[in-house]
């Protein structure tokens, strides 16, 4: 479906990557809402963009009930909202297992529950889920963060074929590190020579082209993330072994160290 003149919902935009999605949306034409807990940032962001800003934290849920009634008119569901859960899975306690599934899962597919029936009704519509390469290959550390975003990977993925036919297409978006603005690049952790990242825009440009070719799966990282990730989808317990050997679980463990204070609040 084509992204101009359609309403387009952006979770976590109070967040670097989810502002630089609703600036692509908008520069492609689309009606943007954008939603997030901070309001004073989520107020400046609504003015950059002329954007409708909706005050709601997708922990609670009532929040997420709320926000589902008022944009039940949109078009486009860009779930980006996410929460680190990387560490140790044994040091969390029920509650922040709780929060960090009702963040990164619950309130997607809540959300999805909700807003996909109107778009099945008008025969138009498009759902976008936020993924991560961990959502494809699971590293030391990240077996929280990773169980979350296989969950959204799994659920895409048989949403899609459910839907088929309905004009009302799935994607889900699977970000490796990024520069400048996300989760990763808030670690301040710098990845081994030749890995590379990508930039906010990269991943803006992959949700304008999932929404408007209808396009399953899109991964933005570099290509030897990239192979990393295939590898890692074939012989998980060999990319295991090769990760420990070559201190990729150094750098796991040290970007859930930078993380600590946001996952486990």
């Amino acid at each position: 479906m084509k992204v101009a003149g359609a309403t387009a919902l952006v979770t976590g935009a109070t967040g670097g990557l989810g502002a630089a999605i609703a600036r692509g949306l908008r520069a492609r034409g689309a009606e943007v809402i954008v939603t997030g807990r901070r309001a004073d940032v989520l107020e400046e962001l609504a003015r950059e963009l002329g954007a409708r800003p909706v005050v709601a934290d997708v922990a609670d849920r009532d929040d997420v009930d709320r926000l589902a009634r008022e944009c039940a008119e949109v078009d486009v569901l860009v779930a980006n909202a996410g929460l680190p859960a990387d560490g140790p899975a044994l040091e969390y306690t029920p509650e922040q297992i709780d929060r960090a599934v009702d963040v990164n899962l619950r309130a997607p597919i809540q959300l999805t529950r909700a807003l996909a029936e109107p778009m099945v009704a008008r025969g138009r519509g498009h759902l976008v889920f936020m993924s991560s390469l961990s959502g494809k290959v699971a590293t030391a550390h990240s077996a929280l963060y990773s169980a979350t975003k296989f969950g959204l990977r799994g659920f895409a993925s048989g949403l899609r074929q459910d839907l088929r036919g309905t004009g009302v297409g799935v994607s889900c978006v699977f970000p490796g590190p990024i520069r400048e603005a996300g989760m990763f690049a808030e670690t301040g952790v710098r990845m081994p020579v030749g890995a590379g990242t990508r930039s906010p825009e990269h991943v803006s440009r992959a949700v304008v082209r999932a929404i408007e070719r209808d396009v399953a799966e899109i991964d933005v990282a570099t290509l030897p993330a990239r192979v990393w990730t295939m590898l890692g989808g074939v012989a998980p317990a060999t990319l295991a072994r090769i990760n420990h050997r070559f201190g990729g679980t150094d750098i796991a463990a040290a970007i859930a160290g930078s993380q600590a204070h946001r996952a486990k609040r």
